[in-house]
């Protein structure tokens, strides 16, 4: 399969679907069914080829690679302004797992460009989801592309590819005969990644198999945004749904790779596991 077929939108019918889980976390619940309309969604996460592409036609510049804006970060400090982005940094062994600040660092310098910070590039990464990017910066590129993010429930419907209930994008069992699935991590997060389905970090779209849709990559590599507010109170910073998990999602510590997972990331966030894939509206 060619790269442009991958990357070309798959149709998702209208219909009645059931999304969410029982079986997990709190923020799944309940399992319902709901009334979608017919819309296409891309097959596979945006590459860094594509984002390149688009980055080269408009010129434009992601959040990560502009300082902090002074007047939406009056306390920081002219020094703590430059451009950053949060790397995952492995930790010594057995840390207190409630405490992610000890894996998570704030790296000047890291960017879609330099996923792992200065020094790092994406020069053989074509193909791999890009990363480090902001809610903006997913927006700025589905304007370009005449595309929008999908929604949150329209995200979900796909990625189950047409199964009803099941766990995963694939069914119940994580690893059918013994075969990965997925790329996620393998061992004890966060200090030991036994890297068994061959990645430690991305990996290119489409290294696993397709779900009965012909989507990719919807379960681990990376976390994608969506155009779905998460609540929050009015006192806290807006928050959109990330769907599908990442290369970081471990079963003994955060088992969000599923369809029906997700959590809420704050607009400005972007990291070394946070890409997107485009959506558009469709006739059935």
């Amino acid at each position: 399969m060619s790269l442009d077929s991958m990357s070309s939108l798959v149709h998702i019918p209208a219909g009645r679907y059931r999304i969410g889980s029982d079986r997990f976390y709190p923020e799944e619940a309940p399992s319902r069914e709901i009334e979608l309309p017919a819309f296409q969604i891309e097959r596979t996460p945006v590459t860094n080829r594509e984002f390149a592409h688009f980055v080269r036609s408009s010129g434009y510049r992601t959040i990560s690679e502009l300082p902090a804006d002074p007047q939406v970060y009056p306390s920081l400090a002219p020094e703590q302004r430059q451009p950053a982005s949060i790397v995952f940094q492995a930790p010594p062994a057995a840390v207190d797992r409630s405490q992610p600040r000890q894996w998570w660092a704030l790296v000047p310098g890291a960017s879609w460009q330099h996923p792992q910070g200065p020094g790092s590039s994406i020069a053989d990464l074509d193909d791999h989801p890009v990363v480090h990017i902001a809610y903006a910066d997913a927006i700025a590129y589905c304007t370009w592309a005449n595309r929008r993010l999908p929604t949150a429930e329209e995200w979900e419907v796909a990625a189950r590819g047409g199964l009803k209930d099941a766990d995963y994008a694939w069914g119940q069992d994580v690893n059918p005969n013994g075969r990965w699935m997925a790329n996620t991590w393998q061992g004890e997060f966060p200090w030991q990644n036994d890297g068994l389905d061959g990645w430690e970090w991305t990996s290119p779209v489409g290294a696993f198999p397709a779900n009965g849709y012909g989507l990719m990559d919807v379960c681990g590599n990376v976390w994608e945004w969506t155009s779905s507010a998460y609540p929050t109170p009015k006192a806290e910073q807006q928050r959109h749904i990330v769907k599908g998990g990442s290369f970081l999602c471990a079963d003994n510590y955060c088992k969000r790779y599923r369809p029906s997972a997700l959590i809420g990331q704050t607009l400005d966030t972007s990291t070394c596991h946070m890409g997107f894939r485009c959506a558009l509206d469709a006739a059935d």
